[in-house]
């Protein structure tokens, strides 16, 4: 056996048939036939790439010259192993880009070292605050940051450096530099050991010209200097190349803390805190210079037009698709933030920002284009991504991934044409259809010059044309740059033609000039309604269904592209989804360190108000009832305020376990499930802990959480709180131990309930809390409002509170309150809290807490009262409902006309007569 096992492992290998073909593969195997058994079997690693370059650097000279050897060597094996693993193998993508990304993070870690090394002999170290040596960040950019470097790839790397000052030199003083000078120096020998090409080639070309000021900028330039030129001189495209910047070496300096403070200055840069579609037209010009450039390379060279990379349909386009949507969203969704192509298409996807099926024909695409890409670098170890020409290099390709020749060149072409139509329509190209995710530009309507103000005032009229006529004198429209006065021109324009055409009013397209004013200095909606001329016509028609609308818009204007999306009308608020998204955000910011209270409150914030949008949007256009907006929007409360209590225990200093014993009981609206747009919610706050810190720890988390919901932020606030339900009301403690809050409600112990808390007890529900707590407060809740009562005197209190109620809000002027007035919606609620007070002892089918409508249905069944008067008064309340319902979307105070809801009212009225007598 040994003997057979000895003979196994000695064998020569099979040489690998499709590999062998490659004529890099074959230099290789001439030069470095030696070195090549230094690395062991399987894919490259970066453990495996450290002990190969440390056998490499023990046969040379050592120093500089020794590792700028080893390290060209150690690039030479490492490819040989990549052409076998991705040829014969058929390895992974991730598996080839992974390997390269390692074998450069280790080349420049080791450089760096080495040349810091030998500057801190000649020059002291470069010192900071403290005299504590200054780290030097090697930024990697692309497709390094991303660690997707193909077998060929340039490296894009950006040098920075953390303070200004100068080194410590020599003991005797000399030799000192500033540290520009220092890190110059640097810069300049490490591309030695890397970029120079030697006797064994290179280790990787590298490309500075990706640093501030480009190839005229300083080499490396100091933390301060680059936070400076992003925030003042950073350019779109620049967005572009930081989105995937990743400090890769040293080793040292990735894995410190002070990597946070580049960090911080990158993040704002790329991400805006706001949408900012302002990008398409930078990403425009930027492919229309790449497309140019190409083009200008095949001119008489039709060979070179088949670029995998760069031609129409290819690599750099599915990288755009995806970069844009990550750079217009990424601000405000922080799960967007990541590098790698393949996982960022997943992200979109996930998100709603494009459809499932694109997104895995996308990936799809990407996989093979790369693929591809690499094989045509394998030929000659040329950094190209040119088809070859000769037909026997086709074929091998071809063969390599599995298919003959002429399957290969479908394939590619079917990817390539499914690439560039989904590129086109992104940008907006003429006569492309629009995509399904919410994440495409669609047509554009901008071809032609923006008008001038006075010559497109000629094309408006009457309300409308006297609204935007009041631009000229207008500061922020007279202060607004060039580009920015050509958007908003052109987008009134486009409001004019549709309201020719009949598609809008003048309400709507006067409101949208209302609206647009305030936000003139975020230009970014401008681009946005431009961009999307599908979300200025839905914006449009939203702002001429009510003025409430208008108005949550105004103050949330980032929820415009929750228009976008082509679910928004044919779903409903899912709380499971909700919760999961906000979870991915979280994590996403805790990732980049920037999960800190202020970011996690306007992350509830802007989410909590794209929901609350949404189901506004769904409700004008008439796809919800009034009880189903009630529920969504009740629902939402309970997620957020789930997710809120979540957190603030998480980040309380003084917890004491990892659950809290704790729950939110919901009263009134939210307890009813009746919540409206802008509610309070009513909410009491009740612990059950043995521990002896418990009511000292409880009241600091409950206001935490309080000060979470109600908090004015950037971003707006959540929800106004009212706490005058807990025992003895505002006097009462913040948050109560559960047996004292039973005890309250059951009248055990001197200090007991009234009987209007009894009332509101009808209406309570168990918002959240664990399971043990829910049971126990459902039974309080059915003691309550089963307990043996005096019928006379309940309804002589209940009526008695009724008069204050409307003494309290009196009716003024002609016409019906449809809340307050006899027969209004107050008399339902309290004929039905007689009801359940009264009767559910004997009638246990009104315990459940499960709404006013069907509890009148559910009285009536059971003989409590007259046929026909309950099912009535249901039908009634309904309609009440609805009319206040719309009565606020429109922001209408009057009194309603009694004509509209005579019946209605006359059914209450006859409710009450039946219960009160």
């Amino acid at each position: 056996m040994q003997s057979a096992d000895l003979s196994s492992s000695t064998a020569p290998a099979p040489a690998p048939a499709q590999a062998a073909y490659s004529r890099f593969f074959q230099r290789l195997h001439r030069r470095y036939a030696e070195e090549l058994a230094l690395l062991p079997p399987g894919p490259p690693t970066r453990a495996s790439m450290e002990a190969a370059l440390a056998v490499l650097m023990a046969r040379g000279p050592g120093g500089a010259a020794g590792l700028g050897v080893a390290l060209r060597i150690l690039r030479q094996i490492v490819m040989e192993r990549l052409i076998v693993l991705d040829c014969d193998g058929q390895a992974p993508l991730e598996q080839i880009t992974g390997a390269v990304t390692a074998l450069a993070e280790l080349a420049l870690d080791r450089a760096c070292q080495q040349v810091r090394a030998d500057l801190d002999e000649r020059h002291g170290a470069p010192q900071g605050p403290g005299g504590r040596s200054v780290p030097l960040w090697i930024v990697g950019m692309g497709k390094l940051g991303a660690r997707e470097l193909n077998v060929s790839s340039d490296i894009d790397l950006i040098y920075v450096y953390e303070h200004d000052g100068e080194t410590a030199g020599q003991p005797d003083g000399r030799g000192k530099l500033s540290h520009h000078e220092y890190f110059a120096r640097a810069v300049k020998a490490i591309y030695g050991l890397i970029g120079d090409t030697t006797e064994h080639g290179f280790v990787f070309r590298v490309d500075l010209a990706l640093r501030p000021h480009g190839n005229s900028g300083p080499p490396a330039v100091s933390l301060q200097a680059l936070e400076e030129y992003l925030q003042v001189q950073g350019r779109e495209w620049e967005r572009f190349a930081w989105l995937k910047s990743r400090v890769v070496a040293p080793l040292e300096s990735v894995k410190g803390p002070e990597v946070l403070g580049l960090r911080a200055a990158v993040l704002p840069f790329v991400f805006r805190r706001y949408l900012d579609y302002s990008v398409f037209d930078a990403l425009r010009g930027l492919h229309r210079q790449i497309r140019g450039h190409a083009m200008q390379r095949s001119a008489g060279r039709p060979e070179r037009a088949n670029d995998v990379k760069l031609s129409r349909g290819g690599i750099r386009e599915i990288e755009f698709t995806v970069q844009l949507l990550q750079v217009v969203r990424g601000g405000q969704f922080p799960e967007l933030r990541c590098r790698p192509t393949l996982e960022a298409l997943q992200r979109l996807a996930r998100a709603g920002l494009m459809p499932q099926e694109t997104a895995a024909q996308l990936a799809a695409a990407y996989v093979f284009l790369r693929r591809v890409e690499h094989r045509i670098q394998y030929l000659d170890d040329q950094q190209t991504h040119v088809l070859p020409t000769r037909d026997d290099d086709l074929g091998w390709i071809a063969q390599t991934l599995g298919m003959d020749t002429c399957a290969f060149l479908h394939q590619l072409d079917a990817h390539r044409e499914f690439v560039a139509q989904e590129f086109d329509t992104l940008l907006g190209g003429a006569g492309k259809k629009q995509c399904n995710g919410g994440g495409c530009g669609g047509p554009r309507a901008q071809g032609d010059a923006a008008p001038e103000l006075d010559s497109l005032l000629e094309q408006l009229s009457g309300n409308f044309q006297e609204r935007v006529a009041q631009w000229r004198t207008h500061p922020r429209v007279l202060a607004l740059r060039d580009e920015a006065r050509a958007r908003l021109l052109r987008l009134v324009q486009r409001t004019a033609q549709w309201l020719r055409e009949g598609s809008v009013s003048e309400q709507a397209a006067v409101r949208l000039v209302d609206w647009l004013e305030p936000l003139l200095r975020r230009e970014s909606y401008l681009a946005l309604l431009l961009e999307r001329p599908f979300v200025h016509e839905r914006l449009l028609h939203l702002l001429g269904a009510a003025r409430w609308p208008a108005r949550y818009l105004l103050q949330h204007p980032g929820v415009i592209d929750e228009l976008a999306g082509e679910a928004l009308l044919a779903e409903r608020f899912v709380a499971p989804d909700f919760e999961h998204e906000l979870e991915l955000r979280r994590t996403a910011l805790r990732s980049t360190g920037e999960d800190d209270d202020e970011n996690l409150l306007d992350l509830l914030r802007r989410a909590h108000h794209a929901e609350v949008f949404r189901t506004l949007a769904r409700d004008v256009e008439g796809r919800m009832s009034v009880e189903q907006v009630a529920d969504d929007l009740s629902l939402l409360a309970d997620s957020v305020l789930r997710v809120t209590a979540k957190w603030c225990w998480e980040r309380l200093k003084t917890r004491h376990r990892e659950v809290p014993q704790f729950a939110i009981i919901g009263y009134g609206k939210l307890g009813g499930k009746e919540l409206g747009y802008g509610s309070d919610l009513d909410i009491v706050f009740v612990f059950d802990d043995d521990d002896e810190r418990a009511p000292e720890i409880y009241s600091a988390y409950v206001r935490k959480l309080i000060n979470w919901l109600t908090v004015k932020t950037g971003e707006g606030d959540l929800f106004e709180i009212d706490t005058a339900l807990r025992p003895n009301g505002n006097s009462g403690l913040l948050v109560t131990s559960f047996t004292a809050y039973a005890d309250y409600q059951q009248q055990r112990g001197s200090n007991t309930a009234w009987t209007w808390e009894h009332q509101a007890m009808t209406r309570a529900r168990f918002v959240l809390g664990s399971e043990d707590l829910r049971a126990r407060f459902d039974a309080v809740r059915e003691a309550v409002i089963t307990a043996p009562r005096d019928a006379a005197l309940l309804r002589a209190e209940i009526t008695a509170m009724r008069e204050r109620v409307r003494a309290a809000h009196p009716v003024r002027g002609e016409g019906f309150d449809v809340k307050h007035s006899p027969g209004g919606m107050v008399d339902a609620e309290f004929a039905v809290q007689y009801l359940v007070l009264s009767q559910s002892g004997v009638h246990p089918e009104l315990i459940g807490n499960v709404g006013n409508i069907a509890l009148l249905q559910r009285a009536e069944a059971g003989g409590l009262l007259p046929v026909g008067v309950g099912r009535a008064a249901a039908d009634a309340y309904r309609e009440l409902r609805r009319v206040q319902h719309r009565a606020r979307l429109n922001e209408d105070t009057a009194p309603t006309p009694l004509d509209q809801v005579r019946t209605q009212r006359d059914a209450v009225l006859a409710l009450w007569a039946a219960v009160f007598g």
